[in-house]
């Protein structure tokens, strides 16, 4: 289907076009990840990933980063401070009742909500480019074991210079994703991610050929096509709740009488759910890592907490990732307004009174879908913990579970548009 959609788009000029600049952005990205922030010594820190191991702390956004984090490149920090804000203004619209009426307000609403993601990116991006330079600073702290000094000269000037470029790259990586949006294909911070993500595989694939020989490779890259099928099927799966509109005269004129319905996915809140367990369960790691104590409390996260293939810390990110799961889904979807909408305009659910038992009966079903598709996520997420037990891949290992989310899930909404775009111009589609 994807070779279908692709192809036929290539013959449509406009379409063809915005698929050109998509990549020339994605190329122009990929080139920011690889040049250093000035005051970095770029010998240094490539004979330290030569050298040691790059999974440690900050394994989860030097993936988001497609590498770029340990490099201290110019786009070293990604896409991650606007990911965190875009959580914080969906989570913030919850809670605070301004933000909840400028979402209701359409596109003006959501066009200042867009505004203050932009400011709080920038506000984050700062806070973290100050941590990350204070963190590799000191030989050994950013990546483990190496005892390079990735920054020579510590004096104030270099270092404010060296927070300003970062914050500064990620202005332009928030800006280049707009772009993408606005002229490309597909959401343009999502396809950011999957560049940063997908520019590591061939890399990590070549390294256990290397290492684990032909058998090791075959077995595992037949693994992760099983992980891929999989991960497409339940991300395509949902449950349709069938809604019937009576017909309403008004005028000369009926409207209504038509039956819809409203799609539940199974995995209905996507990658959010990993990437906060992942979050969370590297708070107490970095806080036992910059105190360096050698407390009782220091000592159990550092056994527990810092080692994935530990019992305590899997069952303690596939509890996170299901109750994330829930959390999520339910400040996302709203029985009692959906309820109320359906009700408005005249729809029911065959068999179901319209009001309150309508929104009793859609958060049953929301329960019950959400079980299994939390389970999913949890099992997906320890899959590079079951790596490195068998294979000793750890990080390495290219078919992780935030990994083949992010990638399956992006390349499917990408295809998705793209053939949405080409049903515009013709109404034939591709289901024949």
């Amino acid at each position: 289907m994807l070779l279908s959609v692709f192809g036929k788009a290539f013959k449509t000029p406009d379409l063809r076009r915005k698929i050109f600049f998509t990549l020339a952005i994605m190329a122009l990205f990929r080139t920011g990840s690889v040049i250093p922030t000035p005051g970095v010594s770029y010998a240094a820190v490539q004979r330290c990933l030569a050298n040691v191991d790059t999974g440690g702390l900050f394994g989860l956004i030097n993936l988001f980063s497609g590498g770029a984090l340990l490099q201290l490149s110019v786009f070293a920090l990604g896409i991650m401070p606007y990911i965190t804000a875009s959580i914080i203004v969906q989570l913030l619209t919850v809670v605070i009742p301004r933000f909840e009426l400028l979402k209701k307000e359409g596109q003006s609403g959501t066009a200042k909500l867009t505004q203050y993601t932009r400011y709080l990116t920038i506000a984050l991006a700062v806070l973290q480019s100050t941590g990350l330079v204070a963190v590799a600073r000191t030989p050994g702290r950013l990546i483990n074991g190496c005892t390079e000094d990735i920054i020579p000269d510590t004096s104030w000037l270099r270092i404010l210079t060296m927070i300003v470029v970062m914050t500064a790259g990620t202005s332009v990586v928030m800006w280049l994703g707009e772009l993408i949006t606005d002229r490309g294909v597909g959401n343009g911070m999502s396809i950011l991610i999957f560049t940063s993500i997908a520019a590591g595989f061939p890399g990590q694939l070549w390294s256990i050929r290397l290492s684990r020989g032909w058998p090791t490779f075959t077995f595992i890259l037949a693994v992760g096509m099983l992980i891929v099928a999989a991960v497409v099927f339940v991300e395509q799966s949902q449950r349709r709740i069938p809604v019937q509109y009576a017909k309403r005269q008004v005028g000369r004129r009926q409207y209504g009488g038509t039956t819809t319905y409203i799609p539940i996915k199974v995995n209905q809140s996507g990658v959010i759910p990993v990437i906060f367990a992942s979050s969370l369960l590297y708070i107490p790691s970095l806080v036992a890592n910059f105190s360096n104590s050698q407390a009782p409390w220091a000592v159990w996260i550092s056994t527990n907490f810092v080692q994935g293939d530990h019992p305590i810390y899997i069952a303690a990110y596939a509890l996170l990732i299901i109750f994330f799961a829930y959390f999520y889904v339910a400040i996302t979807f709203n029985p009692e307004e959906t309820a109320e909408n359906m009700r408005k305009y005249g729809g029911f659910i065959p068999g179901i009174r319209a009001g309150k038992p309508t929104s009793d009966y859609l958060q049953y079903v929301l329960n019950r879908i959400t079980a299994p598709g939390s389970l999913y996520l949890a099992l997906v997420a320890i899959i590079p913990i079951i790596a490195l037990v068998l294979f000793g891949a750890s990080q390495n290992f290219p078919f992780g579970g935030t990994a083949i989310l992010i990638v399956v899930g992006v390349g499917l909404d990408t295809a998705k548009q793209i053939e949405s775009q080409l049903q515009q111009r013709s109404y034939e589609g591709f289901l024949r």
